[in-house]
């Protein structure tokens, strides 16, 4: 076991005792300014969460809502590999209804650990971690759900999710607060999500795929005539983000440098990190010669996904901890080399599928390291068990600084 565990970097690499000692300081903050959410949904969550027994840990709510989409997933595999179908109508509506129970779990969690006492620094870790990877898997079960196959609408509803989320984590490292606007992705954006995946079901996918023109009557005819409804609203999508959620963030890290005396423009370097990300994907794929022609895009994406939750949970743990933002992960090289190799044209098919499938194992691998060792030495400190509620705790757990708050 010894000679295995040299080959890893050991807990203190990951996360100093000094670090740890910083989970004192701990204060959750979240404003949610959705009106969907004060009105409607903040109430039938309050519900929810009385479903759930007392000795459930919030982190098991959390995981048990992401192995809704996981199965969403494996039923795209084996119905519907090509992500374009049409498959039968109630594999639609289990998409929909995955993608319903991983909101509510997500949003019950918090709930049932401040009902239970137990709300910790991990909680925030383990969640927004388990976020971070929904970024793919629901990208995933939505491309299938609108028709987009193994095509550049699949890739990029998946730029769309991750860009989003991390302009988020950024944006909380600085301010210290989880925003959520009027119109936001967790909210509105999944609720759009969700019934589009019923209409999937009751109409089929191809309405998605009908002529811009046609879908948009009032608005069609902004776009080219060769537009598909679906081209027309990934294209919304994308001004909405870049507009509507970006430049925000953007926005409130210049206010909250302004108001501690620190530099915005040496903030906006440690956005490289994603631009890096998606370069590397984007002239892969581009380049590739089986991801696209062979139907080889869900290891890809699984692949890079797990990349990206390892580069955002990096950002939150410094975030809780008070490190120096990262600006490096180890799991980007196998992405990096993967496209240097691609656009060189070195790649043969055989060649560039085998280097895909050991890049997966690598990047799995290294991310379940990461996690658990991170996970054990929370655990360790604070004194708590992440899937459980240890009832009379061996160690005194130390208090965080403020209670959390969120503010709708």
């Amino acid at each position: 076991m010894d000679s295995v565990r040299r080959y890893f970097p050991s807990g203190d690499e990951y996360v100093t005792e000094d670090a740890l000692k910083n989970l004192r300081n701990y204060k959750y903050c979240a404003v949610d300014k959705s009106f969907l959410t004060k009105y409607l949904y903040r109430h039938y969550w309050e519900w929810a969460v009385t479903l759930f027994p007392r000795w459930m840990a919030p982190n098991l709510i959390t995981l048990t809502g992401l192995s809704f989409e996981v199965v969403d997933v494996l039923l795209v595999l084996l119905l519907m590999p090509d992500l374009t179908g049409p498959g039968p109508s109630w594999l639609y509506f289990a998409f929909g209804i995955g993608m319903w129970l991983y909101s509510t779990f997500d949003n019950v969690d918090g709930k049932q650990a401040r009902r239970t006492g137990t709300s910790s620094p991990l909680g925030e870790l383990f969640d927004h971690g388990c976020d971070a990877l929904n970024c793919t898997i629901a990208g995933i079960v939505e491309a299938s759900a609108f028709g987009c196959g193994i095509s550049w609408q699949t890739i990029t509803i998946i730029f769309l999710t991750t860009a989003t989320f991390f302009f988020s984590t950024w944006e909380e490292y600085h301010t210290g607060v989880l925003y959520l606007g009027y119109v936001n992705g967790p909210t509105e954006v999944l609720t759009l999500a969700v019934l589009a995946c019923f209409a999937s079901g009751i109409w089929g996918p191809g309405i998605w795929h009908v002529p811009a023109a046609q879908g948009l009557p009032l608005i069609g005819g902004l776009f080219p005539a060769s537009w598909e409804l679906m081209d027309a609203m990934l294209a919304i999508t994308l001004a909405a983000m870049v507009f509507g959620h970006c430049l925000v963030c953007c926005w409130n890290v210049h206010e909250a440098c302004k108001e501690q005396n620190r530099s915005f423009l040496a903030t906006l370097p440690q956005l490289a990190q994603y631009v890096a990300f998606a370069a590397s994907c984007y002239v892969w794929l581009r380049n590739s010669t089986t991801i696209l022609a062979d139907n080889h895009l869900v290891l890809f994406l699984v692949t890079a996904g797990t990349a990206f939750g390892r580069i955002v949970s990096k950002i939150i743990l410094a975030h809780l901890t008070e490190m120096p933002f990262p600006s490096y992960t180890v799991q980007m090289v196998p992405l990096a080399v993967g496209a240097v190799l691609a656009w060189l044209g070195l790649f043969t098919p055989r060649t560039e599928l085998a280097f895909l499938a050991m890049s997966s194992v690598f990047v799995v691998v290294a991310y379940l390291h990461w996690a658990l060792v991170v996970i054990e030495r929370f655990c360790e400190f604070l004194g708590i068990n992440c899937l459980s509620i240890r009832p009379q705790p061996d160690i005194e757990r130390p208090e965080p600084a403020h209670e959390q708050t969120r503010i709708y």
